[in-house]
């Protein structure tokens, strides 16, 4: 049997991918307004858990999956170019969700349930019967709650010892999923013509490029963010709404450059708006930690 390569293992895993729910973990870390001592690993290990293990879990499913899409889009990945030979990246996919629920057993009942769900919307999103990325408005909300919205909230109930979060930090989370699922849009516009000709119903094949754009931009990354400063504001926090405040103005600057040419800079701006996207979160979460510490 030939074994794949471990540099092809890393690359089906993508760790650049994993940023956003390591990120959100860390901004419900934040946002429980728990101390931090005695908890350094608890919470390294919630953190390596989104990103190492559940999120480089999802990543495996989908490149498995959407290996003939991607034999047209990017036959340069692990599995269409035979650099993952056979059905290696299956076989990686269920281990390291198996893997994945063991370390999730070491944050306790809501780090393992959470994993679990989240687990099941990486499968449900990639594989059949859901396959959930076949319709974009699905598909990218399946995502957003799981980069952020879980990963958030089980930051928070970790760290809390296992209680329900504040409704205010579940709120910031629902906030910051929705803008994720904008986000999302943002990695279809590459995968346009593969999509149609496979039936992948993204947004940008639903809409067409320039009103998915729009409906990303404005809509789904734009008014969340709006409902976030005009919360901060009424939580007494104005320091903090207007730096999420001036984030925000700096990313409308740039998605209308952006909406210029969307083809051409989705890539541009995933690289260098949404890192002001999640700035703010951080912002939001240190906002609600001074509320409730």
């Amino acid at each position: 049997m030939t074994l794949p390569q471990l540099s092809a293992v890393t690359e089906l895993f993508k760790p650049i991918t994993w940023f956003p729910p390591m990120w959100a973990f860390a901004c419900g870390i934040v946002a429980s307004g728990v101390a931090m001592d005695g908890k350094w690993l608890l919470a390294a290990i919630g953190i390596a858990l989104a990103g190492p293990f559940v999120c480089a879990t999802s990543q495996a499913v989908n490149d498995w999956f959407d290996r003939h899409v991607d034999a047209i889009n990017e036959p340069h990945r692990p599995i269409p170019s035979g650099r993952m030979p056979g059905r290696w990246g299956l076989y990686i996919a269920i281990l390291w969700t198996l893997v994945s629920l063991g370390v999730a057993s070491l944050l306790g009942p809501w780090g393992f349930a959470a994993a679990a769900v989240g687990l099941i919307l990486a499968w449900a999103y990639s594989a059949p019967p859901f396959r959930l990325k076949e319709n974009g408005w699905w598909g990218n909300a399946a995502c957003g709650i799981s980069y952020e919205g879980i990963a958030w909230t089980t930051g928070a109930a970790v760290m809390a010892g296992g209680q329900m979060p504040d409704k205010r930090s579940l709120l910031l989370a629902l906030l910051y999923s929705i803008g994720t699922h904008g986000i999302m849009t943002l990695n279809d516009f590459k995968a346009v013509q593969g999509d149609r000709q496979m039936g992948v119903r993204s947004l940008p094949v639903q809409l067409g490029v320039q009103s998915a754009a729009g409906v990303a931009c404005w809509w789904f990354m734009g008014l969340p963010q709006v409902v976030v400063i005009i919360l901060l504001f009424a939580w007494g926090c104005p320091s903090q709404a207007l730096a999420v405040t001036v984030l925000l103005g700096i990313q409308l600057l740039m998605m209308d450059y952006f909406l210029t040419r969307v083809v051409q800079r989705a890539l541009w701006y995933s690289g260098f708006g949404v890192p002001f996207f999640v700035a703010g979160m951080m912002v939001s979460a240190f906002a609600l930690r001074s509320l409730i510490s």
